[in-house]
């Protein structure tokens, strides 16, 4: 019998509304029991975890990945990237389908999941086209796509331009359940921007992409949501006036949601300028987290790590995603994984390609943003990463109710730790954050009841 116990953790469920410490016991997969009977349904042979001083959650699941299989695997594959999905914590991914080829037919829905089976090492789900070849032309078959399995539609890397054709697609997936997601970008507003249109963009010389280019969209979505009945997700929120129009929307019943990315209520565009400019601008609050002024991390301007989509916005945006976060207008953090090779990005900032990796960095830096700044307790930070994305997708995770599958996640909230190169797990290095004394800590992950990473384990 395949079993494993945690003991002494302060155990944190809030799909069962739990937070007290206590023991968890996993038999054959699934959670057995939780509290004194623990210990006592313990097979003598059981593998153990001492948790005590750590925090014992649900499985993290990040809804928003970039695996680059099939295709791009020099960037990131499903082996490497699931192995740092695990370093961070995080149980569940969900894929986008912005690969070479994109995931548009069921062939390719079964070719990932074949490849997953054999290679993850935690659980995969998989999102598909909502276009032909993302291309924004042609629906994609979504009801093949959803009886191959996908849990979610996106064209996410490009945005559907067509008013009409996103309309039909809302239309259409009302048939399957599925909820739609959508990378906010109005292609005529946005141009070929590739810094936040600002007052770092005109000292920097960058050409600008203004906030309006995806606030016009995620309007266009609340409006379309509104009028089919579909749930719409607008992924990876930067703009205080997306913020503004979800709000709204959501106040009046809209099925609309919304998600953010660390890099977007850490980080704002001064970062790009350098960090002397963003310690001296924006940094603020930030410098609380570092003990002296010679730990505080150091990166020179035109960094193409800071270049993302949609890019790193102002502070005033920074503060209303994290106001978002706070009372429930964005119930959801993602990374947005997206692995590129150190070739791509070693050139002139308006050639790089937009992204950065950040499944290892998710957890300390929402952490740090949300709950060592005291903006909210930890009880109400977990959700985040939790049940908000596991309701959206419907998916049987998130919880550690009796009988749920045995994904945890075991982390200490005030370890303090250098992220670096070399612990990373994932083939691609362009993240923002190394250097950074990042304080939270994964020390343990389990799916199915297996420990899949774990932090010194003969410690």
């Amino acid at each position: 019998m395949n079993s494993l116990l945690l003991t002494g953790g302060r155990i944190i469920d809030p799909a069962n509304k739990l937070d007290s410490q206590a023991d968890l016991l996993v038999l054959n997969g699934k959670i057995a029991a939780i509290g004194a009977d623990a210990a006592r349904q313990a097979p003598p042979d059981t593998e153990r975890i001492d948790a005590t001083g750590k925090v014992v959650v649900p499985g993290l699941i990040d809804l928003h990945v970039h695996f680059r299989e099939p295709g791009q695997s020099a960037k990131e594959t499903i082996a490497t990237g699931t192995r740092a999905a695990a370093r961070g914590g995080f149980t569940s991914v969900v894929c986008m389908p912005n690969t070479t080829p994109a995931i548009d037919n069921p062939g390719s829905v079964a070719l990932i999941h074949e490849k997953a089976e054999r290679e993850a090492v935690v659980n995969v789900y998989l999102t598909g086209a909502i276009t032909r070849n993302i291309a924004g032309e042609e629906l994609a078959p979504i009801g093949s796509l959803k009886q191959a399995g996908v849990v979610a539609i996106t064209d996410d890397g490009r945005c559907v331009q067509s008013n009409e054709l996103m309309r039909r697609a809302l239309e259409y997936v009302r048939m399957f359940d599925l909820p739609v997601f959508d990378h906010c970008q109005d292609y005529s507003l946005v141009t070929d921007g590739v810094i936040h249109e600002g007052y770092w963009s005109t000292v920097l010389g960058l050409r600008g992409w203004p906030s309006i280019g995806e606030e016009v969209i995620v309007a266009r979505n609340i409006l379309l949501a509104e009028l089919t009945g579909a749930q719409v997700h607008c992924q990876h929120i930067s703009a205080e006036g997306s913020v503004r129009l979800l709000r709204e929307a959501r106040s009046r019943g809209v099925s609309i949601s919304g998600e953010a990315c660390p890099h977007h209520f850490t980080l704002t565009d001064a970062a790009i300028a350098g960090s002397e400019a963003f310690w001296d601008a924006d940094g603020q609050d930030w410098k609380q987290f570092f003990t002296n002024s010679n730990q505080l991390p150091s990166w020179p301007s035109y960094d193409t790590n800071f270049k993302m989509n949609p890019p790193l916005r102002s502070a005033q945006d920074r503060t209303a995603i994290l106001d978002a976060l706070v009372d429930g207008t964005l119930d959801i953090v993602c990374s947005d994984h997206a692995p590129h090779c150190d070739y791509e990005k070693d050139v002139e900032f308006d050639y790089a390609p937009f992204g950065i990796t950040g499944l290892e960095t998710e957890l300390p830096l929402t952490l740090m943003a949300l709950h060592h700044s005291g903006r909210l307790p930890l009880e109400k930070v977990i959700p985040l990463l939790t049940t908000g994305p596991a309701r959206l997708l419907k998916l049987p995770k998130g919880t550690l109710s009796v009988g749920a599958d045995g994904d945890i996640t075991v982390f200490d909230p005030n370890q303090e730790w250098v992220f670096d190169k070399e612990s990373s797990a994932s083939k691609s290095a362009n993240s923002p954050f190394y250097g950074w004394t990042l304080k939270g800590k994964v020390t343990a992950t389990v799916v199915a009841g297996k420990i899949v990473w774990q932090e010194n384990p003969a410690a």
